[in-house]
């Protein structure tokens, strides 16, 4: 890829099919934060999907050898196969509205030659405020002075 640290080929593959299959999604999470300049790192990349029924899902997947499991009691859906292991599966936004809503509060990043939608810096603060976890205010100050800079860049 090149474009992005936190994307390797594999990965990039299964965005840019995900595209090819017409699938809405956004990243979401620290990777959404990253993707926008915030010097943070995370282990994997989240996913918010309009519609986790979607077939183009299972076609992207099955293109590229991965598989979708299915909540069991108290575990979310999840992606399985190397393709696909740095993918989770995000079904719902703490703070936030609900995927339509914040369809409005993306941006598009590229990544070589595709673009793929992103959360925005503001609202992934939100979301991160509104949990509450101790892991989520670790980085809040980082969040938040990566969203400072970034509006000091943005033209008047």
């Amino acid at each position: 890829m090149g474009d992005s640290l936190i994307f390797g080929d594999r990965e990039a593959e299964f965005l840019k099919e995900l595209l090819r299959q017409k699938v809405e999604f956004m990243v979401v999470g620290l990777s959404a934060a990253t993707l926008q300049g915030a010097p943070v790192v995370t282990q994997d990349i989240d996913l918010w999907f309009r519609d986790l029924e979607d077939l183009g899902i299972k076609n992207a997947l099955k293109k590229l050898g991965g598989s979708y499991i299915p909540p069991i009691g108290a575990h979310p859906p999840l992606f399985a196969g190397d393709a696909v292991k740095l993918f989770d599966i995000v079904v719902h936004m703490h703070g936030l509205g609900e995927f339509d809503e914040e369809k409005k509060n993306t941006l598009k990043v590229s990544l070589g030659r595709f673009k793929i939608s992103v959360l925005n810096l503001d609202r992934i603060i939100k979301s991160k405020k509104a949990t509450g976890r101790d892991k989520d205010k670790i980085v809040m100050k980082v969040l938040s002075d990566a969203l400072l800079a970034s509006q000091k860049r943005k033209p008047a």
